[in-house]
């Protein structure tokens, strides 16, 4: 029914009321003469609104005499319609012909590039990498061979577990599944050691296999051997094997900074203006001037690409860049106000950073006073597992 009522616009309809005591009649009569009428509002019981197509209604109106009903036209749709209306305006019909051919041309390029990632995770420059394999906005739907671009992302990036490529429409939606980082996994018959991925004080060592080459109280760095790869006995000497055990370390995490006694920070006033652009691909036409009328602002720029279907994209955005005015406020702080903000903001930092906060065992603050201000040092003591399998290399 959808598509003959879209035929019924491109040849034209007329909106009616009928008229009559016999409006049941003349709507079976209708019926069983094919003729197609939608949108059907009964008004009372003797008045009737209708849509039918425009080659229909003679046919309409011999039975509406037949049934004793008078016919009124309300209102003309339609592309026949539209076009008488304006058929003087040359110029009109010249330039919307155009534009419809470019629609049609147009829709044979991919116009937007929709990158989706499940779980909405990041994936660090992943729409440049796709850009460079080949997908990109102004390119011919023909040219873009999906599985090149799938192969050449999943072999540059180690990250990537799935890739999908749709077309549809002007619109290539890309869909990502991030892969999971794992740890190196060896063998059970490889022979490797235990070393240190941290600097730290052993607090904990578990040898399961291998021997200890630590022990409790050691101060080790990054790289040194915990645990030995070999076991020797009295009878058997030495013997290589797979190293496995725990190792626990009071590691250290520390943040540093300067806090000035006098300092300028930067506020938004509250201020605003918008300037926008109209951008047709990589061509923009700016509808304002360049400078701003802030001294100081900060600038956010968003982008809204103008679509006529959900995935028919047309090459041509709107831009809008809001500019938002900063002030600067001098401040000045004496030496414990410094102290107390740069204590606060490290621990943030080391709060954040830190996910296992029960293991955090010691909190040290050390400051220094120097010319112009403080310098902040926050140092968080924390149990962590330290130990990494290295693979024996004879």
């Amino acid at each position: 029914m959808l598509i003959k009522i879209i035929l019924s616009y491109i040849l034209g309809y007329l909106k009616i009321s009928v008229e009559g005591y016999y409006i049941e009649r003349f709507i079976n009569i209708c019926k069983k003469n094919k003729i197609i009428i939608w949108n059907l509002k009964r008004r009372k019981d003797i008045q009737l609104h209708l849509n039918v197509r425009k080659g229909e209604f003679k046919e309409l109106c011999k039975i509406a005499k037949k049934t004793g009903c008078k016919i009124k036209i309300e209102n003309k749709k339609g592309l026949p319609f539209f076009l008488h209306k304006y058929k003087k305006r040359k110029i009109f019909i010249i330039l919307l012909a155009i534009l419809i051919c470019l629609i049609i041309l147009s829709s044979n390029f991919v116009w937007n590039v929709d990158i989706r990632v499940e779980d909405e995770q990041n994936l660090e420059n992943i729409s440049q990498n796709i850009e460079e394999a080949g997908l990109k906005t102004g390119k011919l739907k023909s040219q873009v061979n999906t599985k090149e671009i799938i192969n050449k992302i999943r072999l540059e990036r180690k990250d990537v577990a799935w890739m999908g490529i749709e077309l549809k429409g002007t619109n290539a939606i890309v869909r990502l599944v991030k892969a999971d980082e794992k740890p190196d996994i060896f063998d059970e018959n490889e022979y490797c050691s235990i070393v240190s991925d941290k600097a730290g004080i052993i607090t904990k060592i578990n040898a399961q296999t291998g021997t200890a080459n630590v022990k409790v109280g050691d101060t080790v760095n990054k790289g040194e051997t915990l645990i030995n790869g070999w076991m020797e006995g009295k009878y058997t000497g030495i013997r290589y094997v797979h190293a496995k055990g725990e190792v626990e370390a009071k590691v250290w995490h520390t943040k540093y900074k300067r806090i000035l006694y006098n300092t300028t920070e930067k506020q938004e006033t509250g201020k605003i203006e918008q300037k926008y652009s109209i951008k047709f691909n990589n061509f923009k036409i700016n509808f304002h001037k360049k400078l701003s009328k802030f001294k100081i602002y900060d600038t956010i720029e968003t982008e809204k690409k103008l679509k006529l279907f959900s995935d028919f994209y047309l090459p041509i955005s709107i831009v809008r860049k809001t500019n938002k005015e900063i002030e600067e406020i001098e401040k000045t702080y004496n030496l414990e106000e410094a102290k107390n903000i740069g204590i606060q903001e490290l621990q943030k930092e080391l709060d954040d950073e830190i996910v296992d906060k029960e293991n955090i065992v010691n909190k040290n603050i050390n400051t220094y006073e120097v010319e112009n201000g403080v310098d902040v040092y926050v140092t968080y003591e924390v149990l962590e597992n330290i130990g990494t399998n290295e693979k024996i290399v004879f």
